[in-house]
């Protein structure tokens, strides 16, 4: 029996067709620690009145100050549970939790045990000298916390510039195109945002077990410490199981990565001497060499990838599907460009249209091909200017190599003229080539070569061909504009005019500049040796 007010349960309504709800349950507490759940109701009375009668029953035993003593009765229907001989609550067979697997005595033995924990801390904060010894114990955690922030920041400074300095002599290796893809100021920065982020995650961790500690300490706050230090190991029992748990998949998964590492690295010893031009077949050379490797080690870990991807914690979960596919849509929406001008930048390296270091003329662009990459293709003219071609401008736009059929190194270097038809063409033929013989950088074997290149209506077109070094394009440039200074000198020097206008007479003077006003100002006249 519970003293007090005997209440009779409501009357339920007449011809109801839906049953009673349930009781809400509530949740015993004393001094900020959970003792019991009460789900049943009691003569009338629901889990809430419980719960009030209750606290106060525990609340008053406990100003009494009596010895405490808890102790367990059975009773019909369930347990009683006393403290200094009175009942202080019930725990009834409706109030054990089903899905628990619990029965109403080991219920019972919980509460009690949770009662007990309540009057021993009520006990410890009557007594100043347990209260003294907690404060003590919380100011040496306060300066133990006030040294290791002191630590971690004098640590975060050392390793910030250990990083810097090991970042910033590691970052001169990493070069694209000759270039640091990272300067000195960026590792800094970045150096320093990573061991602040550690640092403050430190900071952080060491403040959250002080509180938790401190709560601990104190009989009235300890349940939420006891609270922050579980939810703390629970954390780490969790990653702790999952790890664990991941292992022997991550171990499957390490071993096809170490497999493709090693298959990666024959695949890569194999193609050196190819790479280095020591070895070379109809099919791979040194230019297809390279771009060769690279696939076949691409294909090596995508294989990899796919086979160790259900391997992989979390993989099986919606989440990770999910994120899988939208990762793949982003690829394949946004990357149709980009696997166009790959397939177009395998398509000249396999079929060698261009080489590095190549004379080729490109639509309008010439110039020296300096690097021919996946997406696109740098070359680099005569004036000084670098120009970058998308591989699918390359593959779509005719290509006039100028290298491909030297011997050596070199390049080709043409000039045409057009002259009237009252000069003969063997003369003009033979000043053609004189203009090459005086060209510094043109060979004379092969011998530069005269075409007529067509009978128009009012002249014919001479184009004059040779082959020059060195392969480099500044020179190429050089060479050319030296070529045609020295075809208006020869030409000059044998009276020829350089003219080929549509006219209907003949002028009355030949249209030449004689020898003597070849240095004009601002020209220089030629050095005596």
């Amino acid at each position: 029996m519970v003293p007090g007010v005997r209440r009779p349960e409501p009357a339920k309504p007449a011809g109801s067709a839906f049953p009673p709800s349930p009781p809400t349950p509530a949740t015993l507490k004393a001094y900020n620690r959970p003792i019991a759940e009460f789900r049943a109701s009691l003569l009338g009375f629901q889990p809430a009145e419980r719960v009030a009668r209750a606290q106060e029953v525990i609340r008053e035993a406990l100003k009494a100050a009596g010895p405490g003593e808890v102790s367990i009765k059975p009773i019909p229907g369930g347990r009683s549970v006393t403290l200094d001989g009175r009942s202080a609550f019930l725990v009834l067979d409706g109030d054990v939790n089903a899905l628990a697997n619990e029965s109403v005595d080991q219920a019972a033995e919980k509460a009690a045990a949770a009662l007990r924990r309540v009057v021993e801390e009520t006990r410890e904060a009557r007594s100043f000298d347990a209260l003294g010894k907690a404060a003590i114990a919380l100011a040496i955690a306060t300066a133990i916390l006030a040294a290791i922030i002191w630590l971690l920041v004098r640590v975060r400074g050392w390793i910030a510039t250990w990083l810097a300095r090991l970042a910033s002599h590691h970052a001169e290796r990493l070069r694209v195109g000759g270039q640091a893809v990272i300067g000195r100021e960026q590792v800094f920065a970045l150096a320093r945002a990573l061991t602040t982020g550690v640092f403050w995650l430190l900071v952080i961790v060491a403040v959250y077990e002080w509180f938790g500690f401190g709560l601990a300490n104190f009989p009235w706050t300890r349940p939420w410490g006891e609270g922050l230090q579980d939810a703390t190991i629970n954390v780490a029992a969790t990653l702790a199981t999952g790890a664990l748990g991941a292992l022997p998949n991550l171990v499957v998964a390490l071993v096809i990565f170490l497999l493709a590492g090693a298959l990666s690295s024959g695949v890569n010893t194999f193609m050196q001497p190819f790479v280095r031009g020591e070895v070379s077949t109809a099919w791979l050379d040194r230019d297809t060499a390279r771009p060769t490797r690279n696939i076949a080690i691409a294909f090596v870990w995508i294989f990899a990838v796919a086979m160790s991807y259900p391997y992989l914690p979390g993989s099986q979960s919606e989440a990770f599907k999910g994120l899988s596919v939208l990762v793949g849509l982003m690829i394949s929406l946004g990357s149709t460009s980009i696997v166009g001008q790959a397939a177009n930048g395998l398509i000249l390296m396999f079929t060698r249209t261009v080489r590095p270091g190549e004379f080729v003329r490109i639509g309008d662009h010439e110039g020296t091909v300096m690097e021919l990459g996946a997406f696109t293709t740098r070359i680099r003219t005569g004036m000084g200017e670098e120009i970058t071609l998308s591989n699918s401008f390359v593959a779509g736009s005719v290509t006039r190599n100028y290298s491909r059929t030297v011997k050596g190194q070199g390049f080709i270097v043409d000039a045409m003229v057009t002259i009237g038809y009252d000069t003969p063409w063997r003369q003009v033929e033979a000043m053609l080539i004189e203009a090459a013989r005086r060209t510094a950088g043109i060979l004379q074997d092969p011998h530069p070569v005269v075409f007529q290149t067509a009978l128009s209506d009012f002249y014919p077109e001479y184009r004059v061909v040779a082959q020059a070094v060195p392969s480099e394009p500044r020179p190429r440039a050089l060479v050319m504009s030296e070529l045609h200074a020295h075809i208006q000198d020869v030409f000059n020097e044998y009276g020829v005019q350089i003219m080929s206008p549509h006219y209907l007479g003949d002028p009355p003077d030949a249209k030449i500049v004689p020898k003597d006003r070849w240095h004009l100002a601002p020209a220089e006249p030629p050095r005596s040796p």
